[in-house]
C-alpha cells in the first residue's frame, strides 16, 4: 500500500479512527483501508485509563466483531446515582438515582479499560486486512479533483480518494484543511487515576456535584484475585488539580478520601493520577472536499455526561454508513455533496451536545445558595417522573436521536 493507492486514509489509531475503519472495511471489503497514527508503536498498550461505553456503542462493537474480546473484561453499571453537596458535608443526600438497563438484560453502560477496547479494534482491524502505520506523523496533504494526497513524515506519499480526521481535540489535520473552531476553555482539569476499595462497589456509578466541579466513581471489573476497583474522573480548578497531582501519595490519597467517602471501605491509588485541562471545542465544519473530520477532531466536550467517547463512536457509525452506501450507490465517497451528508447528520447533534455539557457545568460546578436550591428540586422532579428518566437513560445509552445503524446492532 506504502507509495501507493488507498481509497480511504485515516489519521489517527485511537477508538474511533479504528472503529471507522473497522466498520467500512466490515461492510465494504473491496474497499482499500489504512491508518496512520503519529503516536509510537505500542504506546496505547501503557494507557491505564478506562472509557464509558454506552448501549449503542456496545451493540456496534458486537456487529463489528469486537464485543467478544472485551465483554469478558468489561464491567456493567447497574446502577447510577446523583447527588450534590459540599465537599465537607458529612451526608450527601441523593437526588437522583436510574437504573442502570435500557432493555432487561442490557446495561446503558459498560466500563472498559482502555487498552482492552483499543486492543480488541486493532486485532479486528488486522483480521479484516487494514494496514496500521505507526509512528508516522501527516505533514500535509494536496487535495485535487479526484483524490487527496497526503505527505507523510517518513517521506512516503499516498493517494487516497478520502482523508479522514480522526487526531484527536487538538487536530493538525483540521488545522490544515483551515477550519476554524469555537473554543473557550474552562478553567478545570480532569484528574484521572484508578482506586481499589475493600468493599465490591455491585456496578454502580455515582457522580457528586460538587462546588468545583463533578466527581465521578466508575465502577472497573475486578481483578482476577478478586480485588474491587474503580475509575476516579475528578474535575477541580486547574490550579488545585495541577497541586494535587504533583503532591505526595499520601496528601493526594487523603484529599480524595474525603470526596470518595468511605462507604466501600480503605481506599488505595492504584495508578498514577494525572491531570488534563478541560474546554469545549466544536469545529465550525465537519467536511471539505476530500476531508472529514471525526471525533474529537470535530468536537470536545466537558466529561460531566460522559459522552465524549460515544459522540465518537456515533461519528465513526454514520461516516460510515454514508460511505459505504454512497459507493453501492457508484458515488465518489470524498466529494463534497456525499460528505455533507455526514456533516448535516452529525453537526447539530454535537452542538446540542457540547451546548448541554456546558450549561450543566456552569449550574452545577458553584456554590452559589439559591442556584443549589433550583437545581436540586429539579434533580428531585426529574427522580419523581418516571418517563422522564427513561429519556436521560435513552440519551445516556446513545439510543435517541437519529441513531445509525450500527449503533442499533444493525450491519451497514
Amino acid at each position: 500500500m506504502r507509495d501507493h493507492t488507498v481509497e480511504i486514509l485515516i489519521a489517527g489509531a485511537g477508538y474511533v479512527g479504528l472503529a471507522t475503519a473497522v466498520a467500512i472495511k466490515s461492510a465494504r471489503p473491496n474497499l482499500s483501508v489504512a491508518v496512520v497514527d503519529a503516536a509510537p508503536a505500542g504506546v496505547w498498550q501503557k494507557d491505564g485509563r478506562a472509557s464509558a461505553i454506552a448501549a449503542a456503542a456496545c451493540r456496534m462493537l458486537e456487529e463489528l466483531g469486537c464485543w467478544e474480546q472485551i465483554a469478558p473484561q468489561a464491567q456493567p453499571m447497574t446502577e447510577m446515582i446523583v447527588t450534590d453537596s459540599r465537599t465537607s458535608d458529612p451526608v450527601r443526600p441523593v437526588f437522583l438515582t436510574f437504573d442502570g438497563e435500557v432493555l432487561p438484560g442490557e446495561p446503558f453502560a459498560h466500563m472498559v479499560a482502555n487498552k482492552v477496547l483499543n486492543g480488541a479494534l486493532r486485532n479486528r482491524a488486522q483480521e479484516l486486512g487494514i494496514d496500521i502505520i505507526e509512528g508516522v506523523a501527516v505533514l500535509g496533504f494536496d487535495v485535487g479533483s479526484y483524490g487527496v494526497t497526503v505527505h507523510l513524515a517518513d517521506g512516503v506519499t499516498l493517494d487516497a480518494r478520502l482523508l479522514v480526521a480522526a487526531d484527536g481535540v487538538k487536530s493538525k489535520l483540521r488545522d490544515m484543511a483551515g477550519i476554524g473552531t469555537v473554543h473557550w476553555d474552562y478553567g478545570q482539569s480532569g484528574i484521572v487515576c484508578t482506586v481499589a476499595h475493600e468493599r465490591p462497589h455491585n456496578g454502580r456509578a455515582e457522580e457528586h456535584f460538587l462546588p468545583a466541579g463533578p466527581f465521578a466513581i466508575l465502577p472497573l471489573k475486578p481483578e482476577e484475585n478478586g480485588a474491587n476497583r474503580s475509575s476516579i474522573v475528578w474535575t477541580e480548578r486547574t490550579a488545585d488539580a495541577d497541586r494535587l497531582v504533583a503532591e505526595d501519595e499520601l496528601v493526594f490519597e487523603a484529599e480524595l478520601e474525603q470526596r470518595f467517602g468511605l462507604k466501600l471501605g480503605e481506599i488505595r491509588v492504584e495508578s498514577k493520577p494525572r491531570a488534563w485541562p478541560l474546554g469545549l471545542t466544536l469545529a465550525r465544519d465537519f467536511v471539505k472536499p476530500r476531508i472529514a473530520l471525526c471525533g474529537d477532531a470535530a468536537h470536545g466536550i466537558h466529561p460531566i455526561a460522559g459522552q465524549g467517547l460515544n459522540l465518537g463512536f456515533k461519528d465513526a457509525a454514520a461516516l460510515a454508513e454514508v460511505i459505504v452506501e454512497a459507493d453501492r450507490m457508484g458515488e465518489d465517497i470524498g466529494a463534497l455533496d456525499v460528505l455533507e451528508r455526514y456533516q448535516v447528520w452529525r453537526r447539530f447533534d454535537t452542538f446540542q451536545m457540547g451546548v448541554t455539557t456546558d450549561v450543566l457545568n456552569r449550574l452545577f460546578s458553584n456554590d452559589f445558595g439559591p442556584l443549589r436550591a433550583v437545581r436540586d428540586i429539579g434533580l428531585g422532579i426529574v427522580d419523581r417522573l418516571p418517563r422522564l428518566k427513561e429519556y436521560f437513560i435513552g440519551q445516556a445509552s446513545g439510543l435517541s436521536g437519529e441513531t445509525p445503524r450500527l449503533l442499533k446492532g444493525e450491519a451497514i
